[in-house]
């Protein structure tokens, strides 16, 4: 049985009429505020057209910038507003000196883009290392220890392990990094709004994420956090007119950068998107970062359990403390397992010999039960795979 908060929390999020949605770290649907603050947008694109601009969008824009910086425990001049979470890796790439250090050290489980931006500029003398998870689950810090050196640039990985779930140590990590003197990035996409988290308190360098999973904000934004005296002394090269001082002096022939965090921004931002985002993190203001990890780790547990019974290998950590809500279980055609399940009405998501069930705040106990009693049978197919 649903119990009134539940209700008012799914009203907002039409989806749940019809589907049992447990896809949120890949995309959160479009929360009711959410439309109607694209609808708002696409009124005043409407009546207003370029003058829009002056009269709403950079309102916005700098009002997004402030409730990121709320959410990330920053200050409003080290956030930076990115397209996608990769551009953001290729700024901080830019900015780092290779000649006498050129290691950048990143786990074997990290997301793709936190290597490849640094394998990019090997021409520039970056070398990517890797440490290696030894139960495809997590990393251990002495792994870290072992690898950071005194030619070691920077340290580039997750807050939580995109395919697993689990949540690093990133203060222990940063301790690790400053003794050698590297920097840390964390890619945050899989953690922000999961769980109640201060980058001050964390001790961290740069941190990049999005809003398109549990900040409920869709596709399009991403944001950089830069910690403001390395901000300071940043210099990247990938650079836009909207990363320099004034970008309204449209000054073709000199490059000033952009006070802390902002000269690592670009060109004309998606105006929509930050109206979607915005509506994101004012949602997530209201239900409450801790409400939303209290629900993860009941509603998570409950998935794991309730696997782990019905003889699933499950690829994430069985205590919910150390996890956020992803849960991923083995299977040797995982798209064959998601395909049939959004048949019977269930959203998931597949990675390499894995499906991953990820819910969200509105979803309920009822919903596991009911992905666990569809998800039984489909262990058979691992036999025909």
């Amino acid at each position: 049985m649903v119990n009134e908060r539940e209700q008012r929390w799914r009203e907002e999020f039409p989806i749940t009429r019809d589907l049992i949605y447990l896809n949120n770290c890949s995309l959160t649907p479009l929360p009711r505020s959410g439309r109607e603050r694209l609808e708002r947008f696409a009124r005043e694109w409407t009546e207003l057209g370029g003058r829009a601009w002056y009269d709403h969008w950079i309102g916005e824009y700098e009002a997004l910038r402030d409730g990121i910086a709320g959410v990330l425990g920053a200050a409003r001049d080290e956030v930076a507003i990115e397209p996608n979470v990769s551009a953001g890796l290729v700024g901080i790439a830019s900015t780092l000196d290779y000649a006498k250090r050129p290691k950048v050290v990143v786990a074997d489980l990290d997301f793709p883009t936190d290597g490849h931006a640094f394998h990019a500029v090997a021409d520039r003398g970056a070398r990517v290392e890797f440490v290696r998870s030894p139960d495809r689950v997590r990393v251990p810090l002495e792994l870290f220890e072992r690898a950071v050196d005194e030619r070691t640039s920077a340290v580039c990985t997750g807050h939580v392990y995109f395919t697993t779930g689990w949540i690093q140590d990133v203060r222990a990590l940063a301790d690790i990094c400053h003794r050698k003197g590297a920097l840390l990035i964390v890619d945050a996409y899989q953690s922000i709004g999961a769980f109640p988290f201060d980058v001050h308190a964390a001790g961290i360098d740069y941190l990049v994420g999005g809003t398109l999973k549990w900040l409920m904000g869709g596709p399009g934004i991403a944001f950089l956090y830069a910690r403001r005296e390395i901000a300071e002394r940043a210099r990247p090269s990938a650079v836009g007119w909207w990363g320099v001082m004034d970008p309204f002096a449209f000054d073709v022939e000199h490059l000033a950068y952009g006070s802390g965090a902002r000269r690592f921004e670009y060109g004309t931002p998606a105006v929509a998107a930050i109206y979607a985002a915005r509506a994101g993190l004012a949602l997530l203001a209201e239900v409450g970062v801790a409400t939303v990890r209290e629900r993860h780790m009941l509603l998570s547990q409950r998935l794991v359990d309730g696997a782990i019974a019905q003889g699933w290998t499950v690829r994430s950590p069985r205590i919910a403390a150390e996890r956020t809500a992803i849960v991923t279980l083995e299977h040797p055609d995982p798209q064959r397992v998601v395909d049939t399940l959004r048949t019977r009405g269930v959203i998931c998501d597949s990675r390499p010999g894995l499906i991953r069930l990820s819910p969200h705040y509105f979803n309920t106990e009822q919903e596991m039960d009911r992905a666990l009693e569809l998800l039984a049978p489909l262990r058979a197919m691992a036999a025909t795979a």
